[in-house]
């Protein structure tokens, strides 16, 4: 029977400035059976609760999970999982951050399953309950989804890193867009039947480097390692040290790595190194214990870089511990320093009970404190917390795309204000072709480095300051000159409804919204084209150009770049 699914976008406390945004739909139509209305479900979670109700003429009804359909029976009653329950089902679709859409036979109650892909038919175990559809753990699969393909690394089922890397890359990628495509329309409030939207919205950027493409992986230290259950063949397999990536939504439990394919070879090669010699109780290193907070070596981040006169990968360690202790660490550091590609070895010192990479202090302990990177014509210093993006080969070609949106003259007139700037990669790769670029930045230490890199480059018509977007007042940016264009690069929660009320009154004549949350991104456009009737704020804007990039395959993370230009 049909269902209208509706999404309620609910206020949390800390974001008393979002408001209630409804959508209805229609059962999902042929075009998109692979990809329901679903994929708004729980997009926003850093800044707004997600609830799905689906509501009909008639009481939803069945008694059990069933093939039938039969929908005569009159004596069935409305359905409701039990947590623990088991239960067969088929995944329709991929909801946003990879979730398995699934639905009960016979009623349309909602499931959603980690790691399950669309036309898979598996056995789950219903794990968690909301208000509206419940969570469930697959436990076997019976008939694999449509596009399946053999997972090369042996942890892609069970890391937390590639949850699609037995789906095909061209099922990736169609899913990645429909997403898009799906967020803009429920949360954004954008139509397919307006010709606007349609020639907006455009084919996905797929990568051409599926594996190997990360230049930055960070791995954890744990005093036990944690093996998927049906690994698990004695008592002491998962007793001992592990180093690796964290077991899906367990902050204390490590999946022992020692490959990864999403890093390069000679990251390999030095995780290799690492996790040959570390747990020698000669070295007398002991991993820390998120727990009790004892133990030295908390994480091991590696970095890859390029040398600017060779064009030769370099490559940065960076050991992460909760003491300075460099004699403790000396052998690792020799037997990972004769590896060619490493030019740098730093220590973080943490001292502090958190999980957090990012050190008190820094220290050399071997080569240089720094690494460099080219993108698009600049080289870029990169040092152990800097900000960059992880994936250089396509970042190209996002950084093209957003030149591209700017349609800048090239005559050197125009004022960029490069929002959430971070290193300022994005504005110095315009700044040779406008009059000045201007950067805001939260972080002090990224600030200092887009400084550094300006500087590097010769560029002297780029001015980056520190300041949260988040906290602006009605004085923000007077003192600078009217902007030509903004770009605004915000991380998943968006930007705060005061930094879109700059914006709108502001009326730069284009804005490029550059977007790591399709979700945020469709709620801002709406706000930014349509404003906010609560707030008597009016929209001045209308939508140019939606661009989806795929800048990491074999994950639910998608990018955009927006144009939006003023009506």
């Amino acid at each position: 029977m049909a269902a209208t699914a509706t999404f309620t976008l609910r206020s949390l406390p800390s974001n008393q400035w979002l408001h209630k945004l409804r959508t209805r739909t229609a059962a999902a139509s042929r075009h998109s059976h692979s990809f329901t209305t679903l994929a708004s479900l729980s997009p926003v979670e850093d800044t707004e609760d997600i609830q799905l109700n689906v509501n009909s003429n008639e009481n939803v009804q069945a008694t059990v999970p069933s093939t039938s359909n039969n929908n005569n029976d009159k004596s069935k009653k409305p359905y409701f999982p039990k947590r623990g329950q088991t239960l067969e089902l088929v995944c329709e679709s991929l909801a946003f951050k990879g979730k398995g859409v699934c639905k009960v036979a016979d009623t349309g109650f909602v499931l959603m399953c980690d790691r399950a892909l669309p036309g898979e038919r598996f056995i789950g175990r219903v794990t968690r309950k909301r208000e509206n559809y419940a969570e469930v753990k697959k436990l076997k699969t019976i008939t694999r989804h449509l596009d399946y393909v053999e997972a090369p690394c042996e942890h892609a089922s069970h890391c937390g890193g590639c949850k699609t890397q037995n789906l095909s890359y061209e099922a990736q990628l169609r899913a990645k867009e429909q997403q898009v495509r799906d967020l803009v329309v429920h949360v954004g409030k954008f139509s397919y039947r307006e010709p606007v939207f349609a020639d907006a919205m455009k084919p996905i950027v797929r990568c051409d480097i599926q594996f190997h493409y990360r230049n930055k992986m960070e791995f954890s230290f744990g005093p036990k390692g944690w093996v998927p259950a049906e690994q698990l063949q004695d008592d002491t397999e998962g007793s001992r040290y592990a180093l690796g990536l964290h077991a899906p939504g367990c902050f204390d439990k490590i999946l022992n790595v020692n490959k990864c394919l999403l890093q390069s070879d000679s990251g390999n090669e030095v995780l290799e190194a690492v996790q040959g010699c570390w747990r020698d109780p000669e070295l007398g290193l002991s991993p820390y214990d998120v727990h009790s907070h004892s133990g030295f070596l908390k994480h091991l981040m590696l970095r890859t870089g390029r040398n600017v006169v060779t064009g030769l990968p370099e490559l940065m360690v960076n050991f992460v511990t909760s003491s300075y202790n460099p004699e403790c660490l000396r052998p690792i550091v020799e037997k990972i320093a004769a590896i060619p590609e490493v030019v740098s070895i730093v220590n973080n010192v943490n001292t502090s009970i958190g999980n957090t990479s990012v050190g008190e202090k820094e220290y050399t302990l071997y080569g240089k404190s720094t690494i460099t990177e080219i993108l698009r014509g600049l080289t870029f210093q990169i040092s152990a917390n800097s900000f960059f993006q992880t994936n250089t080969h396509q970042a190209e070609i996002l950084y093209k795309l957003i030149e591209d949106c700017a349609f800048l003259k090239g005559d050197g007139s125009e004022i960029v204000l490069d929002l959430f700037c971070g290193t300022g990669t994005i504005g110095l790769t315009l700044a040779k072709r406008v009059k000045h670029v201007y950067g805001f930045e939260v972080v002090a230490q990224a600030v200092s480095d887009a400084r550094q890199n300006a500087m590097l480059n010769c560029i002297d018509n780029a001015t980056f300051i520190e300041g949260d977007l988040n906290k602006i007042d009605l004085n923000f940016a007077s003192n600078l000159p009217k902007p030509d264009i903004v770009i605004t690069d915000p991380n998943r929660p968006g930007m705060h409804i005061k930094l879109i009320k700059f914006l709108l009154k502001l009326k730069a004549t284009r804005i490029v919204y550059v977007s790591c949350n399709p979700a945020t991104c469709a709620r801002d456009l709406n706000y930014l084209c349509y404003g906010v009737p609560e707030q008597n704020i009016e929209g001045h804007y209308r939508l140019s150009s939606l661009q989806p990039v795929d800048m990491f395959p074999h994950t639910p993370h998608i990018e955009c770049v927006c144009l939006l230009e003023l009506r």
